[in-house]
């Protein structure tokens, strides 16, 4: 028995570990997006359904035939070595063509973790099965929980462990030798299950106790796990847009995931209805709730935004495979129950990654996920109660009518509850665009042009990304080239160019600026003739609104050129080609919602930044962030480099409306602009006179070390 839980176990640790490995890898390659994670959990859960698919063919077709059972699975499993190690090629990058990454992403998966992850998603069932056989009068259903405890600690330990020790190379590696002991051990199992099934007992098991189970049922364990996985990623992907694109965010959610499968599946009495269920609809409608609130007048905590995502996860993850496990079959289907789980699970992730941002304009498929657990679980509860109406009719006098209020009031409530979650849902998305001209959705998010006091002098329009507004422009003509939100005269931005020497000349020197992420194009309104500004935007439907629904492109005094595709990827291209930019000025300010792209803020990153501007030129970082304080990862950088970095943070006066609260670091080694600086009302204290040691590198960043 120690031989088929160790292996069960491995194979799960080293399943979803490999899941944030990789994505942490390939994350700086695709611009930092949330879309990378929702991309490759599409993919890991359709391998995940692949490798339950091959476990089922290689038991129903092969039942009998334990030795071909044993030599397929082996020669497979020398196959996937021959693959190792998982470590992807530089050939595997993708170019900066700006088109949806999508495909170049699951290609990327599948050539160098898709084999070895299709054998370790098998493992789990076939396991099962032939634990089933050796112990056939044990239930294989407590090694499921075996699996996801293992999958649980696999996810728990690279955020806490793994990620903080090793870099990105070390871990791909150390992963590489890991499925070779995990091999050595299926070997084990195998040679075990070969001498020791007795499928005689099994048999006579089955007859015994084997219940057909209804087709109806058959659709529920995969609707129920449909809603699971869509309940999983779309509040992952919500908390990812509004904080940060980072392992931990991806870790916490998926482990709370697995943990409901581990409680759900160790034993039937872990799951209790009338708790879990009660629990799930609070949890839910503070979800609700906050989304209603939509951050206007006060914001929340982070950590207390996280925990309310988390129980909606954790509590509604568990209604959805506490009710499978209510409805599972005997061990002898046991390999068709987990294709159906994974079916499901794959289902809701092609609805979210794929289906949901072609039919929604905005982040509807939460709004889905929560109907259809709501409609889900009320089947189930009305299943319940036709047993209660058998009791009921013995019963007399005061105890039948106590028993047909308290259902009638339970009823009631219940029906008050859905009523009230599906007005909010749809109260929200009609609040949510209401003000909308035009919405866009793609791999990067979603992004709105709305009218903001229309009909008035000041009305103005605002491009949003999420919830965050990432630029601004009055309709009025005599505000139309005004410098609005982050980028008003008063900012780090107007800093730069008050101050900055060529500007001064007489007549003015022109100009070579470069932005890192478009928006709607403000700092182009602070071009002179002769100025050139070279923008670099990962997202092509930024550039289509920037200049459809907006002029500072079009209003331009200089040359305005947009170059899509992530910028690292843009500027390394550029720079192998013996394109050196020599920026005069180079802004980095580039995130998705509130989101920080992490890949554009390390060493790397900022090496190829200085290869880019002149000798003299300035470096100005976007830092203004709702729960972040990246200022001493920033200045740590332009220490390292050599280069003086200074703070730029501007509030404005609250009678202020067209500009925002921002936060820049300007750095640079021009001495004259340096002095100016100093001289000038612009520059701002530090939070801390010697920040802290935070050194951020492509492969190794903590969150933790930065937020507030």
């Amino acid at each position: 028995m120690p031989i088929f839980i160790a292996v069960v176990f491995l194979s799960a640790f080293l399943l979803f570990q490999v899941q944030p490995v990789i994505a942490r890898y390939i994350l700086p390659w695709y611009g930092g997006s949330p879309g990378v994670w929702t991309t490759c959990l599409l993919f890991f859960q359709v391998g995940l359904l692949g490798g339950y698919a091959y476990a089922h063919a290689l038991v129903t077709f092969l039942r009998e035939k334990r030795r071909w059972q044993i030599g397929v699975h082996l020669t497979f499993l020398g196959i996937a070595f021959a693959l190792l190690p998982i470590t992807p090629s530089d050939e595997l990058k993708p170019d900066a063509s700006g088109i949806s990454p999508v495909g170049g992403i699951v290609q990327l998966l599948a050539v160098t973790v898709g084999f070895p992850y299709l054998l370790l998603s098998a493992s789990g069932p076939l396991l099962q099965h032939w634990f089933s056989e050796v112990f056939p009068g044990r239930s294989p259903y407590r090694l499921y929980a075996v699996s996801n405890l293992g999958s649980l600690l696999g996810l728990l330990t690279y955020p806490f462990f793994f990620e903080p020790l090793l870099n990105v190379p070390q871990q791909t590696t150390l992963w590489s030798v890991a499925f070779g002991v995990y091999g050595l051990l299926a070997i084990a199992a195998a040679v075990v299950f070969v001498k020791k099934a007795n499928p005689a007992a099994t048999g006579r098991e089955v007859k015994e106790v084997e219940i057909k189970r209804s087709k109806f049922d058959i659709f529920l364990w995969i609707a129920f796990s449909a809603c699971g996985s869509m309940l999983l990623l779309s509040l992952t992907s919500q908390m990812c847009q509004d904080v940060a694109v980072v392992p931990f965010l991806w870790v916490i959610p998926l482990s709370l995931y697995l943990l409901t499968f581990v409680i759900a599946f160790d034993h039937e009495r872990w799951y209790l209805r009338p708790v879990a269920v009660p629990l799930a609809a609070g949890a839910i409608a503070m979800t609700i709730w906050l989304m209603n609130r939509q951050y206007a007048n006060t914001e929340w905590p982070l950590v207390w935004q996280i925990v309310i995502y988390c129980s909606a996860i954790f509590f509604g993850c568990l209604i959805c495979h506490g009710e499978v496990v209510r409805l599972k079959p005997h061990s002898r289907h046991l390999t068709g129950f987990y294709l159906c789980i994974s079916l499901g699970g794959a289902i809701g992730g092609l609805f979210v990654s794929l289906f949901a941002p072609r039919l929604f304009t905005g982040y509807w498929e939460l709004h889905a996920a929560f109907a259809l657990l709501a409609v889900l679980t009320s089947i189930q509860l009305s299943r319940s109660l036709r047993p209660l109406e058998r009791q009921w009719g013995p019963l007399k006098g005061l105890v039948a009518w106590s028993r047909v209020a308290a259902a009638i009031l339970g009823v009631s409530i219940w029906i008050c509850g859905l009523i009230a979650m599906g007005l909010s849902l749809r109260h929200h998305m009609e609040e949510s665009q209401s003000t909308a001209l035009a919405v866009k959705r793609g791999f990067y998010g979603v992004l709105q042009v709305s009218t903001e006091l229309a009909g008035t002098v000041d009305e103005y329009r605002s491009l949003y990304h999420g919830r965050i507004s990432h630029g601004r422009q009055y309709q009025n003509e005599a505000f139309r080239r005004l410098a609005t939100t982050y980028y008003s005269h008063e900012s780090g931005v107007g800093a730069v160019f008050n101050l900055i020497p060529v500007r001064a000349n007489i007549p003015p020197a022109p100009l070579h600026v470069g932005v890192v992420g478009l928006g709607v194009g403000t700092i182009a309104t602070y071009a002179e003739p002769g100025d050139r500004f070279r923008f670099y935007e990962i997202n092509p439907q930024v550039e289509v609104l920037a200049r459809s629904h907006f002029t500072y492109l079009a209003d331009c005094a200089g040359e305005e050129s947009v170059i899509l595709g992530d910028a690292r990827i843009s500027l390394e291209r550029e720079l192998a080609e013996g394109q050196k930019q020599e920026f005069d000025v180079l802004f980095v300010d580039a995130f998705s919602g509130d989101s920080i792209p992490i890949h554009l803020l390390t060493r790397e990153a900022f090496a190829l930044y200085f290869e880019h501007l002149k000798p003299g030129g300035i470096l100005a970082v976007h830092i203004t962030n709702l729960y972040l304080d990246l200022a001493d990862p920033v200045r740590n950088l332009a220490t390292e480099f050599d280069y003086s970095a200074y703070r730029v943070d501007h509030s404005p006066d609250a009678v202020d409306h067209h500009t925002y609260y921002s936060d820049w670091v300007l750095i640079t080694k021009d001495e004259e602009f340096i002095s100016a600086l100093e001289a000038s009302d612009f520059l701002s204290e530090w939070d801390r006179e010697v920040p802290k040691e935070i050194f951020w590198k492509d492969d190794y960043s903590n969150l933790f070390e930065v937020a507030f």
